[in-house]
């Protein structure tokens, strides 16, 4: 009963922040609620008994998150920062909560078409071992997650080599 109610904590304060961290027009406030985000899902890692994904939740995206804050601090200038005041239409929360109205029934129209309740129900007996998931992580066959991990680690690199060119224009 406890790992529900902490399950349900985690996951409010998670939807909250990742709520408030698209509607902020702040890029410090916006880069706060992702890190509560991703304190989050390390949270529901710990939950789960997955202590090393929670810690390498909390290890790598702590720190791209520390990187977030530089980058905003370097690239956004103090006016901005400091003078930005927050309004939003109400037509464009409406459209907002209409999409996701959508997008959420589409997502139950097919779990319930496939039958993914009743997997998850049959595959909750079965535990996955901390190997299988390292052997996961560094496999490049089928299911293996090497490449993905290579694609990102170059989107990143380009990612901060383009914050750097666009923070020294002179």
């Amino acid at each position: 009963m406890a790992n529900i109610i902490v399950f349900a904590i985690l996951a409010v304060v998670i939807l909250a922040s990742a709520v408030m961290c698209v509607t902020t027009k702040r890029i410090m406030r916006a880069a706060t609620f992702l890190l509560f985000v991703l304190f989050g899902i390390a949270g529901i890692y710990f939950l789960l008994d997955y202590t090393f994904l929670g810690a390498a939740q909390i290890s790598v995206y702590a720190g791209g998150v520390t990187m977030i804050y530089i980058f905003a601090i370097q690239l956004v200038n103090k006016r901005t920062l400091q003078g930005l005041v927050e309004r939003m239409k109400g037509s464009r929360v409406a459209f907002g909560a209409l999409v996701t109205l959508i997008g959420l029934a589409t997502v139950v129209v097919v779990f319930l078409k496939n039958k993914v309740v009743n997997r998850f129900a049959e595959m909750a007996d079965t535990e996955v071992s901390m190997d299988a998931i390292g052997r996961s992580l560094v496999s490049s066959g089928k299911y293996g997650y090497v490449l993905p991990f290579e694609f990102i680690s170059v989107f990143l690199l380009a990612c901060i080599i383009g914050g750097i060119v666009i923070s020294r224009k002179e």
